[in-house]
């Protein structure tokens, strides 16, 4: 497998499905390590980096990852491959502008990523569809103890785990959930949510992580720290409060909004709907936003005739490095605007009620 057999897929991860999949999108377990004996990236030089990226590499290919899986080798990628990757949520964007030897090992069906090299030694993470953090946690925990078998990580018997960044030391775990929450926004209810989050010491980011704006009213939300808490402890907590709380408040805030807006409601759906099948020129951003509507209106069964997993599917097939892949060229900003615009009215043509 290889970066372009990724274009005509969106990723397992993206599928519709799991608990509470008319809010959560999908979610995400990583785990920070480093090697012992040396040191972080900051500080190690260009014959370390390239020392520990082929340690890592060759403890990650003698371990059975699937036979599909396949590694991309982040230094000699180009700019528009590592763009890709970073849209598909398979390396950060701190790994793509990064410097010097690093790459990452993707599993088939892009569940699983082992990131070398980015702000720790290793990153390792892995992706379920919707709200389905005991899966996500049994194979990382997994994967964790097979590597663990082949090189020695970082460990202090008082701290736990050593990092490059200190929120992460102790486990190294970092749980994050993509949530959509188009009805908190439109009823100015959203930031009560970021307060909370705050008093809770969570981070609420936008599509891509730590750096970006929440675009199309997704949000990630994710643990700040990790030292004096156990994987269990932090797991518990978003299973059974964090991330339950915010879906009945979003489930509530829909149900409120059809109740005692539904022309306002509607207005907003169909309109996205009527711009995505009929504009000539779109950018990515507007793209987003357009999506968010369309799909709260699916889910609140305003529109019947597509079905989410379209919606996913234009979610990452209109991103900028996604478009030029398949068109196989560099395009302009005009040209992707114009791209991205073909593709949604073809897609959406397709997606008519006498085709499902």
């Amino acid at each position: 497998m290889t970066l372009d057999d990724l274009i005509n897929s969106c990723g397992e991860w993206l599928a519709v499905g799991g608990q509470f999949s008319d809010v959560v999108i999908s979610s995400r377990i990583r785990l920070a390590r480093n090697l012992k004996k040396y040191p972080f990236l900051s500080k190690a030089s260009t014959k370390q980096q390239t020392e520990i990226e082929h340690k890592l590499f060759d403890a990650i290919t003698s371990c059975n990852f699937g036979k599909n899986a396949f590694y991309v080798d982040i230094n000699k990628s180009d700019s528009l491959d590592r763009q890709l990757l970073v849209e598909r949520h398979l390396i950060s964007k701190q790994h793509a502008e990064g410097q010097g030897s690093r790459g990452v090992m993707i599993s088939g069906n892009e569940t699983l990523a082992l990131m070398i090299n980015e702000e720790d030694h290793l990153r390792i993470q892995v992706l379920r569809r919707g709200m389905n953090l005991d899966d996500a946690w049994s194979e990382i925990n997994q994967v964790d103890t097979i590597l663990e078998s082949a090189v020695d990580f970082a460990y202090h018997k008082q701290f736990g785990y050593l990092t490059a960044c200190p929120t992460n030391v102790g486990t190294g775990l970092r749980v994050s959930v993509m949530l959509h929450l188009p009805a908190l926004r439109f009823t100015n209810e959203i930031e009560k949510v970021f307060r909370a989050a705050k008093d809770m010491k969570l981070a609420v980011r936008g599509l891509y992580g730590e750096g970006t704006d929440a675009i199309g009213d997704f949000f990630q939300v994710s643990n700040q720290t990790t030292l004096g808490q156990t994987e269990e402890e932090i797991l518990s907590s978003f299973k059974a409060v964090v991330i339950p709380s915010i879906v009945k408040y979003e489930q509530e805030a829909r149900q409120v909004l059809i109740k005692e807006k539904p022309a306002a409601v509607d207005d907003k759906v169909w309109r996205a709907l009527g711009m995505l099948e009929n504009a000539r020129a779109i950018s990515s951003e507007e793209v987003l936003f357009l999506l968010s509507h369309l799909r709260m209106g699916v889910v609140l069964e305003r529109v019947k005739h597509i079905d989410l997993s379209v919606i996913n599917e234009l979610f990452i097939a209109t991103q900028s490095a996604h478009l030029q892949k398949r068109y196989g060229k560099k395009l302009d900003g005009e040209e992707r605007s114009i791209a991205r615009a073909d593709y949604i009215r073809d897609r959406l043509g397709r997606a008519k009620p006498s085709d499902n």
